[in-house]
């Protein structure tokens, strides 16, 4: 079944097992530690992780589709990641 899938689409999939594995690791540890203030700080924690995983998986992506998509097409798509990393950013 994995013999015919495309690198990227292979990459793309193990960041976000990896990514979702630390995620479910973390809220076992937070249900493990049952303390609010160390269950905020790895929660927090959490949000690094994230925009990181998402820039990859995008590149990574795009990278992939770079002989099917027009450079234009590309700088749009960079774009909107871009609008939501800034919307999500906290300040």
């Amino acid at each position: 079944m994995f013999l015919f899938l495309d690198k990227a689409i292979l990459g793309m999939a193990i960041l976000r097992l990896i990514s979702g594995s630390i995620e479910i690791f973390v809220a076992l540890l937070i249900l493990k530690m049952n303390d609010i203030e160390k269950a905020l700080i790895m929660n927090s924690s959490l949000a690094l992780i994230g925009p990181p995983v998402l820039l990859l998986t995008t590149v990574i992506g795009l990278t992939g589709m770079a002989d099917k998509v027009s450079l234009s097409k590309i700088l749009w798509v960079l774009c909107g990641v871009g609008c939501i990393l800034y919307g999500v950013k906290g300040r």
